[in-house]
């Protein structure tokens, strides 16, 4: 059993790796957080507007995706295709998975909102996969995408009901690095028939080494704290790596400089009480430098994430931002 195992690294309440090299992430903290990692079962009928489906995309290492696909409005024509999210989990690259009900009520809202398909990565987390490993799982997914715009794969869902001239990259917390990440590959590439619309980052995980005033002075939640960040980056980054490294610091010196990148339009979403802000809004100050169009939207007095606790009145006007996003591009 795992409790007669030595732990050699924790993170409270998310995680514990043992000695051995397994990993336990079974939630031991708070009881009213305990809803929001509960796993919520795929349906094919609608509930709430939105049927949910898990679909293996690469049987050779069981790479998966979830698909959310909202009942048609009436005044959407039956023939209209929809434009496609594809969407990367948060979670410190060591937590979380799509099926989690935090993911689900949000990403059930937004799509039913929206109007839209998403495609929701199940990525492999460190300590088990370190980075760049869910980098990879991001962009197996869109190569995906682009094989199933090609005609080369069956997937019904999306077959039927998603635009491929209209995709948009979204990602929350350490998703949110993965969309800038996978805007920037895709740009040096022809993806035709495929056309990335946009990018969505809310709060990404942007860090530095050097530590920003928000996150030495501003006050924890039990959806980031301090430590959290710390441990969860020692875990994940590769042997060797800082905060500096590419994936987490995009506008630092060892990234590839922003102004030679091919980037869509990205809409950067921001708590203002979130300890990582100060680093969001230097990579977004970075972006407009670089002549990158990057729109800023801030919801204030609000922490990392808060929209993936249900019960948060100002959930409603995040959705709406994105959903303009989305219709302007």
């Amino acid at each position: 059993m795992a409790s007669n195992k030595k732990i050699v690294e924790h993170v409270t309440n998310w995680l514990r790796v043992y000695g051995d090299g397994t990993v336990d992430r079974t939630w031991t903290g708070p009881s009213p957080v305990q809803l929001l990692v509960n796993s919520v079962p795929p349906h094919d009928e609608f509930i709430e507007g939105v049927a949910v489906r898990d679909v293996v995309i690469d049987p050779s290492n069981g790479l998966n995706v979830r698909i959310y696909v909202p009942e048609r409005d009436n005044i959407v024509s039956g023939k209209e295709k929809l434009p496609l999210l594809l969407h990367f989990h948060g979670g410190g690259f060591c937590v979380t998975t799509p099926d989690w009900y935090m993911y689900y009520q949000f990403y059930t809202r937004l799509m039913h909102s929206a109007q839209a398909v998403c495609v929701s990565v199940y990525l492999r987390l460190a300590p088990e996969h370190r980075l760049p490993a869910a980098c990879e799982d991001a962009y197996a997914a869109f190569l995906w995408l682009c094989s199933m715009a090609h005609g080369e794969l069956p997937e019904p869902w999306l077959n039927n009901s998603a635009d491929f001239q209209r995709v948009f990259l979204i990602g929350d917390s350490s998703g949110g690095n993965l969309v800038h990440y996978l805007a920037a590959q895709a740009g040096d590439m022809n993806t035709e028939p495929v056309r990335l619309a946009g990018g969505i980052a809310i709060h990404p995980g942007f860090l530095r080494a050097e530590l920003s005033k928000s996150f030495l002075e501003l006050p924890e939640t039990p959806l980031l704290t301090r430590d959290m960040v710390n441990k969860f980056m020692s875990l994940a980054l590769p042997d060797g790596a800082t905060k500096d490294f590419p994936i987490m610091c995009p506008m630092g010196p060892l990234a590839p400089p922003l102004h030679g990148l091919k980037l869509p339009p990205m809409l950067v979403a921001v708590a203002e009480m979130d300890l990582i802000r100060d680093s969001e809004l230097e990579y977004c100050e970075a972006m407009k430098e670089a002549g990158k169009e990057v729109e800023i939207f801030v919801n204030h007095g609000m922490g990392h994430c808060f929209y993936l606790d249900p019960e948060t009145t100002q959930t409603n006007e995040l959705i709406e931002e994105i959903v303009n996003s989305i219709v302007k591009h």
